[in-house]
């Protein structure tokens, strides 16, 4: 969705940085009043419950909007992978940044434009919409049609975004510390800069221009998928153009039939598993906007290549014998392996052991049920989300898995929550089980 209205992105450095300090004073002002409030009516209230109040978590989210760049990506990170970890009312008003971003206004549009393509750039148009058909952290689509009919997909840059990355990570990680709900003994430090470079990669057009060439490679002629036809003449480090590809937000396949559900479901698990295994290369974004649906053929449509990345070695073989002890329905090979992995801190299995090990159990029993697995039962997430949340309290055992599989987790879990969205019901098992008889093939 994009906001009717448009906000002209603050590009400074002094822009961004009153930016965050109107946030700033914003929150300090909540907490005083509401503190007061508080107090008049009797109660001790703590610290952090003052700063997350839904009034201040809307200043928070109405702020990054406005700010776009890292300071938003970050905000739709938080509220897409944390959901189960932060207070409800931060992840709900957090996720208004998934599904809206205001837009530039047109003369700051038309600057941009002639910044990359010269004064004349219109001429090379028999229509532009100046209104964006999206609007996203870092940048904004726009429809055009090429003099010769061909209808493009142009993806410009918001100013300002790639100079202040830096920046804005180190500002949005002091909020997140402010809050309290981070412990001050984790070190950030890895995943920060991590964080920091991979928003680098996403800021730079030309090798998102390459990703999508290598997408389109790798996928071929599977007609599962469909990646849009990059136009090179018109791309540049700040703008990017591509065909135009019609398609329905994939949310709107909730309605679909069950059988179109699943063919969905199944189409986005199998690129998860190609992605990881086969080509050593996933593009580690899950946000919704970036599949689209087409009806009429049956495909799933994949946007937004600036999260690509490598998939290390070890990683890969990692996730492999995570995978394999599920199957097996073993979990003293699982919890190895998720130790080996890094997913799991060997703090919080030596004191939390018996529930890890209840988690385990819940999930091989999940895994282990014969047939379609149906993404749409989240029964089981309570009982996972009670003995996770006992094992949080003891925040001396909070640990970070190594930020490669961060990545590669964030695209398997928001997979999985966008399978649950639809209510599709996938054969999982059947399609994780052609890896391990690729493997018996390879030894034999």
């Amino acid at each position: 969705m994009v906001d009717e209205r448009g906000r002209a992105v603050p590009s400074g450095r002094w822009a961004r940085l009153g930016g965050f300090g109107k946030l700033a004073g914003g929150v300090a002002g909540g907490v005083i009043a509401e503190g007061a409030r508080r107090i008049a009516t009797g109660e001790r209230p703590r610290m952090n419950e003052l700063l997350l109040t839904p009034a201040n978590a809307a200043r928070v989210a109405d702020q990054l909007s406005q700010l776009r760049g890292a300071a938003m990506k970050l905000g739709q990170m938080i509220s897409m992978d944390a959901g189960d970890v932060l207070p409800p009312e931060l992840t709900a008003i957090l996720a208004r940044l998934r599904e809206s971003a205001h837009h530039m206004p047109p003369a700051q549009l038309d600057r941009v434009l002639a910044q990359q393509w010269g004064e004349g750039w219109r001429r090379r148009f028999r229509h532009f919409q100046a209104h964006p058909i999206a609007a996203a952290s870092i940048g904004q689509v726009h429809r055009a049609e090429l003099r010769d009919g061909r209808v493009l997909a142009i993806k410009v840059q918001y100013p300002g975004v790639a100079e202040s990355i830096d920046a804005d990570v180190d500002n949005v990680a002091t909020l997140l510390r402010v809050t309290g709900l981070l412990p001050r003994a984790l070190d950030l430090r890895p995943l920060l800069e991590e964080a920091k470079r991979q928003l680098r990669e996403e800021a730079d057009y030309a090798r998102e221009l390459a990703m999508l060439g290598r997408y389109r490679d790798l996928l071929g002629d599977d007609p599962a998928y469909v990646v849009p036809a990059a136009e090179p003449t018109l791309s540049t480090g700040r703008v990017l153009a591509m065909d135009f590809v019609a398609g329905a937000p994939v949310e709107t396949l909730a309605e679909a039939p069950q059988e179109t559900r699943d063919t969905a479901g199944a189409a986005l698990v199998r690129l998860v598993l190609r992605e990881l295994f086969d080509w050593s290369v996933m593009q580690t974004d899950p946000n919704f906007a970036n599949y689209r649906w087409q009806a009429d053929t049956g495909r799933l449509v994949l946007l937004d290549f600036g999260a690509a990345r490598p998939v290390g070695a070890e990683t890969r073989a990692g996730y492999r014998r995570l995978l394999m002890a599920g199957l097996d329905g073993e979990r003293a090979r699982v919890r190895d392996a998720a130790l080996a992995a890094g997913f799991l801190g060997a703090a919080a299995v030596e004191r939390h052991g018996a529930a890890v090990d209840r988690m385990i159990d819940v999930i091989l029993a999940e895994l282990g049920r014969p047939g379609l697995f149906d993404f749409g039962d989240r029964r089981f997430v309570g009982a996972i989300r009670e003995e996770a949340t006992a094992v949080a309290r003891d925040r001396s055992t909070w640990h970070l898995p190594p930020v490669d599989t961060l990545f590669v987790q964030r695209k398997v879990s928001g997979t999985a929550l966008l399978c649950a969205r639809l209510g599709a019901r996938v054969e999982v098992r059947a399609l994780v089980e052609r890896y391990r008889a690729a493997d018996l093939a390879t030894m034999g």
